[in-house]
């Protein structure tokens, strides 16, 4: 075994080692020794972290970009990497426009070995979580693949957007966070209020007041990389942790990890700008408006009237649930009139996509 082999291994086998201390220790609840709070990210920010987007991101012209690096997990799935092969055609499209600070672009590739796409993505290989430590949760191994690539790869960009495979681009993305504080999506369901005496645990009150929790998960989330490098450690402790606390893991189910990226935010006094208009969920919205992203983790079911049948499979419907096992057939059925545009332009982008890259389907 060369140097180089042998050097890995022992990084990943001592890393794996010290997940499973947390863990070992977070059984026994308190995370006032575990995790940090704010005697090690002291007050970084004295605002509160839910505010209103500054009004300075117009007249960007003269001023130097604020360029991000795109980061994306996936595992080596068929479903995840037609996903990852969609989403990066759409970043080169966009790269380069106008109004645009996108830089570079990884997938973190956490199924711990190389795979026939690594040519076509600007590829890191990260290891898994040790067998069976997800507990059947693969999202697990999103925060532990980010530890591994903050620590391991050459990042030259100041700032981190995490995305995800399910990410459409739809027009050029600026840096959208602001005076220290990260940019991120609210979604409706995180809810920290709702969970405080479960989140306790993990963000006690001598932490802060429960609403310094932001309603976030990790993605789509602009952050600076010093910042990240701090809060990915414990996010991956606290994901862990959660997993492990019976009332945690019955209370935040399929999110959990997202509640983990909330809280380990906070405990770092790292807030975000909530932007609304970060990305839209079709077929709950339905027009683009003034959106980045458009993010498609629900099915999109319609009869042929254009009425949508949520619940129901539709005659018509683009649900990315349906290629678990295969890659999307080139050209899809365009929806019926009445879909809304969100939908339409979903399918439209998905469509040119796999009409324009490169052995689509092998």
């Amino acid at each position: 075994m060369g140097w180089g082999k042998m050097f890995f291994t022992v990084v990943i086998t001592f890393s794996a080692a010290l997940i499973t201390y947390n863990i070992l220790i977070s059984a026994n609840a308190s995370f006032k020794q575990e995790f940090p709070g704010p005697s090690s990210a002291k007050t970084l920010f004295s605002q509160d972290p839910i505010i209103k987007m500054p009004l300075e991101r117009s007249n960007n012209n003269n001023k130097k970009k604020r360029l991000f690096h795109t980061a994306v997990t996936s595992s080596d799935s068929v479903y995840n990497t037609w996903q990852c092969r969609i989403m990066y055609y759409w970043f080169k499209k966009f790269k380069d426009e106008p109004n645009s600070e996108m830089g570079g672009f990884t997938r973190i590739l956490h199924s711990g070995k190389s795979d026939r796409f690594m040519d076509e993505i600007p590829t890191f290989v990260a290891q898994p979580l040790p067998s069976g430590m997800d507990q059947g949760y693969i999202v697990l191994n999103r925060p532990w693949a980010f530890v591994q690539w903050l620590q391991q790869a050459q990042i030259e960009e100041d700032y981190i957007l995490m995305s995800e495979p399910d990410h459409v681009i739809v027009k050029p993305i600026p840096n959208l966070s602001k005076n220290g504080l990260g940019a991120a999506f609210p979604f409706f369901y995180i809810e920290p209020k709702k969970y405080e005496s479960v989140l306790r645990k993990f963000f006690p009150q001598q932490n802060g007041p429960i609403t310094d929790i932001d309603p976030i998960g990790n993605s789509p989330v602009i952050v600076s990389k010093e910042a990240l490098k701090k809060i990915a450690p414990t996010w991956m402790n606290v994901s862990l942790a959660m997993k492990k606390d019976p009332e945690a893991d019955k209370a935040f189910g399929w999110v959990l990890e997202m509640y983990a990226y909330a809280v380990a935010s906070a405990l770092h006094n790292v807030g975000n700008v909530l932007h609304k208009e970060f990305m839209i969920q079709p077929p709950w919205d339905t027009e683009i408006g003034k959106a980045f992203i458009i993010h498609y983790t629900y099915g999109c079911d319609y009869d042929m009237k254009g009425k949508m049948t949520y619940g129901k499979i539709g005659e018509w419907r683009f649900d990315k649930r349906s290629y678990d096992n295969t890659w999307p057939p080139k050209n899809l059925s365009l929806p019926p009139p009445g879909v809304p545009e969100s939908v339409v332009t979903l399918v439209k982008m998905v469509n040119e996509a796999t009409a324009n890259i490169p052995n689509w389907g092998s």
